[in-house]
């Protein structure tokens, strides 16, 4: 199987698992770092999985009636303490740190990727997690989200957060206020598109890295939802890398989505696309 039946197979059955009843998060995570990294394989994935298996059965058994604060305990215990899973300003340059098989590594990450690990783990060994998906800093939730609950930071170790301090954090990083629909829990799909925004970030940040902009482009446009602006950032990156046609092609297909809305804007994307094609003269 060549590189390309490879790709296909992968972004196959990554879409696949994002139609699921129940999308598998890590599964998903471990696909986007597939990408990341093809030479890995389904063993990579395989070996992450079985990680995650192997950190949850490390924790003490707690039981279903287990108070919250145990539960957040346990996990700062074992993956802040122990492990040494944690972030710090350099994690925020690293393309590895949205990758969950290297953060399973490396110990390492951004905010978004170690909730993943702290979640993954959680819900293998029993505990009530929740994902929160605060503006700028992803952190973790034990118990019920509309009752007796406690919010971790697995970014600096597990450290229990207020929601006092939950809102410093949005503060320092957004300048908005918080509100209280920012603490509602984080779907799966939520959380996988974040991740593919960060690396998109990153990438965009280093035109010499347009093709990871490219492939996190492509798996969010497999995702069931997602913002239609995407298109349109494509088919900026293919002109960008020299697909002039391709590139012209998906804004004409862009601006006659956006038409009947945007017409002006449309207008613009239809004149950008004749500079493309210009391009091949």
């Amino acid at each position: 199987m060549d590189d390309t039946d490879d790709t296909t197979g992968r972004r196959r059955r990554f879409a696949e698992a994002a139609r699921e009843e129940r999308p598998d998060l890590a599964l998903l995570c471990l696909l986007i770092a597939a990408e990341a990294n093809p030479e890995e394989g389904e063993a990579g994935i395989d070996a992450a999985q079985i990680e995650l298996d192997r950190l949850a059965g490390s924790l003490p058994a707690l039981g279903r009636a287990a108070a919250p604060r145990q539960w957040a305990a346990a996990l700062a215990e074992l993956l802040g303490e122990r492990c040494g899973f944690r972030g710090s300003p350099a994690d925020y340059r690293r393309l590895e740190s949205s990758l969950l098989g290297e953060v399973l590594r490396r110990r390492r990450g951004l905010p978004i990727l170690l909730s993943v690990v702290w979640m993954e783990v959680a819900r293998r060994a029993g505990a009530p997690v929740y994902g929160v998906a605060l503006p700028g800093h992803f952190v973790v939730g034990f118990g019920d989200p509309d009752g007796a609950h406690v919010l971790a930071d697995p970014f600096d170790g597990g450290r229990p957060l207020s929601e006092d301090e939950a809102g410093l954090l949005v503060a320092g990083a957004t300048g908005a206020p918080l509100t209280p629909s920012m603490f509602s829990p984080a779907e799966p799909l939520e959380i996988v598109l974040r991740v593919l925004n960060n690396i998109r970030a990153w990438a965009a940040a280093r035109p010499e890295r347009s093709e990871v902009q490219l492939w996190a482009v492509d798996l969010s446009l497999l995702l069931p939802s997602h913002p239609a602006r995407l298109r349109y950032e494509r088919a900026e990156l293919l002109v960008e890398r020299g697909d002039f046609v391709g590139g012209a092609r998906e804004m004409e297909e862009y601006a006659a989505v956006i038409d009947a809305l945007e017409p002006t804007v449309a207008r613009t994307v239809r004149r950008e696309a004749r500079a493309a094609r210009a391009m091949l003269n």
